[in-house]
Order: structure tokens, then sequence, then C-alpha cells
């Protein structure tokens, strides 16, 4: 009895950066807009891993049961190795400043980063408050 084994080529970035746009076409003609949304921040390598980013538990639950399909689709298209997919989570950072809410608020803002408008307020004596 003869074994034989296909040996196949290990993942890289650029063979990933390849095939991505057919993974997402796989999911695109499925109908699965959340799987798509989750391949729209894209995929990267760290090392031999696939990293996926997700944001939120209701991505991380979507990304879990999408993983060995994606891996699948992957395998098929780029003929490769064993590799591992693994999520990354991303968090929505909070906005450091406070809400801008009152005139004077959004004034004193815009003026930090438009130097300008403390010369126009003085030259014109602008009040932002009604």
């Amino acid at each position: 009895m003869v074994e034989i084994k296909l040996e196949g080529r290990d993942l890289t970035q650029e063979i990933l950066n390849g095939i991505f746009l057919d993974v997402k076409d796989h999911f695109q003609k499925l109908g699965k807009s959340m799987e798509l949304a989750i391949l729209g921040e894209g995929m990267k390598m760290k090392g031999e891993v696939v990293m996926l980013q997700v944001m939120g538990h209701v991505q991380e639950e979507l990304a879990l049961k999408m993983k060995p399909e994606v891996i699948r689709i992957i395998k098929e298209l780029a003929s490769v190795n064993h590799f591992k997919l693994e999520l990354e989570f991303k968090e929505e950072l909070e906005s450091e400043r406070s809400k801008l809410y009152t005139s004077s608020d959004k004034f004193n803002f815009l003026k930090e980063k438009h130097a300008a408008l403390g010369e126009f307020q003085r030259m014109f004596g602008l009040e932002t408050d009604y």
C-alpha cells in the first residue's frame, strides 16, 4: 500500500491577500451580511496564525461559528498546509473628551483646533452664548 501525501505551501500574508476577495465573495453569495461585516476588517497574519478582528460579543459568537468554514475556504483556495485562525478583540474606544452640548463648548473645541477662530472672535467681538 502506497500512501500519497500532498504537500501544500505555508500560508503567508501575500497568499491571504490574494484570496481574501474570494473568501468575501463566498459569504456575499450566501447572503451572510454579518459575516461580511467581520471580514470587512480584513485578515492579518501574525506568525503562522491568521487573525480575524471582532468587536463585541455578537461578532465574537458569529466569528466562532464561521471559523471552520473560513479555514476550509482558505485551504481550498490557497492549497496551504495547516494553519490556525484566532480572534483578535478590537474595542471601541470611548472618546476621551466630553460631549460637546453647548455652543460655547463647540466653539472652544473648534478654537483649539483652529487658532484663527480666536482671532475672529477677538476682532469681531463674537459671543457664542445666545
